[in-house]
């Protein structure tokens, strides 16, 4: 196909997981020109591991862990400023693709060459969606069956097999770092989708390799997850705000429910929770992260 393309791991202290990721990315059909791994401050043996494989890899090893946000800020940053790659293609490190995954995308990337981002079909272990990932349509009502082989026009994606191109990359910056941990993958799929539109590809599957096929909420995830749930209303609360004023009212509707199934629930720990998701909601009103922006390369 001619283009050149970049995959983007970020990883912490998941070396099994990590080793069978970086081994489908060698077994792509298509070879890959740079794997760039990002470790967020991994224990001893992944960076072993990890400076093992030598000049197979760009190995960008961080001082301390700024969570997922942090490490594909830094991932797509090495991609825009040390490789001249077309594509960059993004994956967490329990993110496992077939060998013609990254065929599929490149495949419908030359069919559909307008578009800001293309998405996965991420599949749990036992074949069956990843609740985690399941495709976000342009129409909400709107099911995605899993037989399905259309692609489709969507709202989001996450950061499990994630394609964009250089130029769109270019053109809305990079991941935010302040994200740390809850949504940056979705406010920077729909930033993308602002500049072009974003498209599900379901020939393009991926296993993720989650511990369990479950979602996330703060009414019923184990107590010491609780916390973390900061960062999710909070940023939620930031990327609403950046939507047209229908979907950003959506938004702000869904959380009140989510708020209100919480109070009259009776939930372990409610009083935490609630705690925690106003919190969240009031750090999101004032919150004002900056977009970086990465040199380019090619135009050195």
């Amino acid at each position: 196909m001619g283009n050149k393309i970049s995959a983007v791991i970020v990883t912490y202290n998941r070396l099994s997981l990590l080793k069978e990721v970086i081994n489908s990315l060698k077994n792509q059909q298509i070879l890959l020109s740079h794997i760039i791994v990002v470790d967020n401050a991994s224990k001893q043996d992944t960076q072993d591991y990890l400076e093992s494989l030598g000049n197979q890899i760009d190995y960008l090893r961080l001082p301390e862990n700024i969570g997922g946000a942090g490490g594909f800020n830094r991932g797509v940053r090495h991609f825009m400023e040390h490789t001249g790659d077309d594509y960059v293609w993004l994956m967490d490190d329990d993110t496992v693709p077939y060998p013609d995954t990254l065929t599929a995308l490149l495949n419908f990337a030359q069919q559909q060459q307008n578009f800001g981002f293309l998405a996965s079909d991420v599949r749990w272990t036992d074949g069956h969606r990843a609740k985690m990932n399941r495709p976000a349509p342009m129409n909400r009502l709107q099911v995605i069956p899993e037989d399905q082989i259309e692609p489709v026009q969507l709202q989001n994606a996450t950061f499990v097999s994630l394609l964009l191109k250089r130029s769109v990359v270019k053109q809305i910056g990079l991941p935010i770092t302040e994200f740390f941990i809850w949504g940056d993958d979705i406010e920077y799929t729909e930033r993308a989708g602002r500049i072009a539109p974003g498209y599900f590809v379901p020939s393009a599957k991926v296993v993720h390799k989650m511990t369990t096929n479950v979602g996330s909420s703060i009414l019923n995830d184990v107590p010491a997850r609780i916390p973390r749930y900061f960062y999710s209303y909070r940023n939620k609360m930031y990327y609403a705000n950046q939507r047209d004023f229908y979907r950003k009212n959506r938004a702000r509707a869904r959380m009140l429910y989510e708020y209100l199934q919480l109070y009259f629930s009776k939930v372990p720990q409610r009083k935490e929770r609630l705690a925690v998701f106003k919190k969240g909601i009031k750090a999101g009103c004032s919150f004002k992260p900056t977009v970086e922006y990465a040199s380019d390369s090619t135009n050195k």
